[in-house]
This record gives structure tokens, C-alpha cells and sequence, in this order.
């Protein structure tokens, strides 16, 4: 497959290809996952068959023109997290309010999927 020259994270388009390091499709970018204001790339959400995974912007090998390249083997990448919604907190302490970074990713592609953002 002809990846095409690199690529940011600003211009991927959805339903481009996401290819594991043993070379295999995946899926297809769903949404990417960033902070528009810090101008920081988080990751992707990857429509696979059988639903959404996440893949954190560390697991994101290379962005190209008409691929992305994860650095999780194929069979690694069965244990891509699915993103999950905000738990309800019945009580919170000021230690509770700092958020566990891939748990705020997580949260933040879930609430893309969901339609809460």
C-alpha cells in the first residue's frame, strides 16, 4: 500500500486506514482525538469491525497522507481500549480532581461517540 508522504494529525481526514506494524488493516479513523487549544494530539478513535477502539497518540507509530501506522502488532491491537463514558462520582476530594490522563482520553472519545461534547 502506497502510504503517501507524512501527514499531521491536523489534516487526517476520517475513514482513512489504520494499519498495525505487521502491516494488516485494522479499521478506519472514527474521529481524532486533541486539544485544540494546546494544539496537543491525544489519539484516535478507530472504527473496527465490532466496534470503537481508542488508540493513544504514544501508540500512533506515524500520520501519512492515506494511512496511520499504530506501533501495536495485529493481535495487540484486540486490546485497544474501548472509549468509555464519565462514571457518575458521588462524593469528590480535591485528590479526586485530577484527572488520570488516559482516563480523560477515554472520557473525551466517548463523549465524541455519544454525542455529549
Amino acid at each position: 500500500m502506497d502510504l503517501g508522504n507524512p501527514a499531521s494529525y491536523l489534516v487526517l481526514a476520517d475513514r482513512t486506514p489504520v494499519l498495525s506494524t505487521d502491516g494488516q488493516e485494522l479499521g478506519k479513523v472514527e474521529h481524532v482525538l486533541a486539544d485544540a487549544d494546546s494544539d496537543v494530539f491525544d489519539g484516535l478513535i478507530i472504527d473496527i469491525s465490532g466496534g470503537h477502539r481508542f488508540a493513544d497518540a504514544s501508540q500512533v507509530e506515524a500520520i501519512y497522507e492515506r494511512a496511520v501506522v499504530l506501533t501495536v502488532s495485529s493481535a495487540d491491537a484486540e486490546r485497544l481500549p474501548e472509549p468509555s463514558g464519565n462514571p457518575a462520582v458521588l462524593e469528590a476530594s480535591p485528590d479526586d480532581t485530577t484527572p488520570d490522563d488516559l482516563e480523560d482520553k477515554l472520557k473525551r472519545a466517548w463523549n465524541y461517540l455519544s454525542g455529549n461534547y
